[in-house]
């Protein structure tokens, strides 16, 4: 799969959608965003202010535009993403009302330090800039590598995939269809019409329809991905007993 596109392309696609013309936005420099939609790079500051502007997260946007994640927004602790695929088998079981709780306990645990420098990513993990890359790179940003990647999206869609194939979405090798994108929604809580937009993927109507019943889940997952692994697991633990 070839990416023609790039960064610029992706992203008037849509800010087309979103009916907004980023050039003419005040809390975007003028200067960046002409550059950035002939294939200029992008530079970090205007990512962050644009981001509030289109309502993604910054480290998605980054992902986005193939860029190092910053540490200030990457996952704090790579080890506590194995966590994450079992946190959520316990969390799709609790009723929405200590769902909300389980996020509010996420919220109230302290901000560690990072207690290692953020490295690259795994070379498996290190991909070319394309549709699928982006995707991966953004599951990456909720500290899911390809095995804890496999495992949620088979909690939350039933549908499971080995951990070579996901990785093979991120090297261009495995075909980007409409049902893995819609899949892709579900898990990153970003709307499906966005990731059609972005990867220039086109979506049927059917499969553009949000899961309401795992939105909350997907959220849960962005909370936890600024903790160590000890809180992690104590978020775990609390899961479990509540579906206990």
């Amino acid at each position: 799969m070839a990416w023609e596109d790039g960064f610029g392309v992706a992203l008037k696609r849509l800010a087309d959608r979103r009916r907004l013309d980023l050039v003419a936005l005040p809390s975007v420099p003028e200067a960046e965003l002409p550059a950035v939609f002939q294939g200029g790079a992008p530079s970090p500051s205007p990512l962050r202010r644009l981001a509030l502007v289109l309502g993604l997260h910054a480290a998605d946007l980054f992902a986005i535009a193939d860029l190092d994640i910053p540490e200030d927004l990457a996952p704090l602790d790579a080890t506590a993403g194995w966590h994450v695929p079992y946190l959520v088998r316990d969390a799709v079981t609790l009723p929405p009302e200590e769902r909300t709780a389980l996020r509010q306990f996420v919220a109230s645990l302290p901000q560690e330090e990072r207690a290692q420098p953020l490295h690259k990513p795994p070379v498996h993990e290190q991909y070319l800039a394309g549709p699928g890359a982006l995707l991966m790179r953004m599951a990456r940003n909720r500290n899911l590598g390809w095995t804890a990647t496999a495992k949620t999206f088979l909690v939350l869609t039933g549908r499971y995939w080995s951990p070579a194939t996901y990785g093979g979405v991120g090297h261009g090798r495995t075909q980007l269809t409409p049902e893995l994108l819609a899949d892709f929604s579900a898990v990153l809580d970003v709307p499906a019409d966005d990731l059609a937009a972005l990867t220039g993927v086109a979506l049927p109507g059917a499969a553009s329809v949000q899961k309401p019943d795992v939105a909350d889940v997907a959220e849960l997952i962005w909370d936890v991905r600024r903790l160590t692994e000890s809180q992690l697991r104590q978020v775990r633990d609390l899961a479990r007993s509540m579906r206990h």
